[in-house]
């Protein structure tokens, strides 16, 4: 029998519970607030909330299966790959009020967990790498999301610190074996055994997530070689 990590989660549930951390988080913010750094390089907090409303283009994209329409738009305006796509839906939200940005991301990611619920997880969605199944790019959705309010400080409590590092470490293991990614990985309690190129190194939980999203600091004492080999998700 394969090994499917993901199938005791609820790709959709955890997809609200993430939104809804984002949303209590943006929405007790003042503006010292907004203008604070985040994780990601160069971007504010406010930034990435217009990174994620200017993801929703995508994201409906998808739903509405014209992919490859948005790209040719996306294209005749100079825009190329995901990176430059993100920059410009941050760029194109810095002068637009703060609460009007927020009141959109909200609309457009409450249509997009909605629509998505509907179609279910065995369903087929458009991606820029043709039909996917909706869960497993539901999943993706959870992961970045997750990755997202942890760059801005979104309060994770004690309770669910845990059980969210576990999904988010399964996520990235199966995401690794889903792109054929040249390491070995193997859950071992509360951590992951990982092997690649004659290294090896056992990784808590949250060590693990962190290399997967490419957010784990230096100094953490593994072989940045085998560590480089995890990120498969941001």
């Amino acid at each position: 029998m394969v090994d499917d990590p993901l199938k005791g989660f609820d790709p959709f549930d955890i997809f609200d519970a993430e939104a809804a951390r984002l949303d209590r988080f943006f929405s007790g913010l003042d503006d010292e607030g907004w203008g604070r750094p985040s994780r990601c390089e160069g971007w504010t907090v406010r930034d990435v909330l217009g990174h994620l409303a200017g993801e929703e283009l995508y994201n409906h994209a998808c739903l509405d299966g014209n992919v490859q329409v948005l790209l040719a738009r996306l294209a005749r305006e100079g825009i190329d790959g995901f990176h430059d796509f993100n920059e410009w839906s941050v760029r194109q939200r810095r002068t637009v009020p703060v609460e009007d940005v927020l009141r959109e991301w909200r609309a457009e990611n409450g249509e997009t967990r909605h629509r998505m619920r509907l179609l279910g997880r065995d369903g087929l969605i458009d991606t820029m790498a043709g039909p996917y199944p909706v869960g497993l790019q539901t999943f993706h959705y959870d992961s970045e999301y997750a990755t997202h309010a942890d760059d801005v400080g979104a309060p994770v409590s004690a309770e669910e610190a845990d059980g969210r590092w576990y999904w988010r470490a399964e996520v990235g293991r199966f995401v690794l074996a889903e792109q054929g990614a040249d390491v070995q990985v193997e859950p071992t309690g509360e951590q992951m055994w990982v092997h690649a190129g004659g290294e090896s190194a056992s990784l808590p939980f949250p060590e693990f997530v962190e290399a997967t999203v490419g957010r784990l600091p230096a100094g953490h004492g593994v072989d940045p070689r085998l560590i480089a080999r995890l990120r498969c998700l941001a």
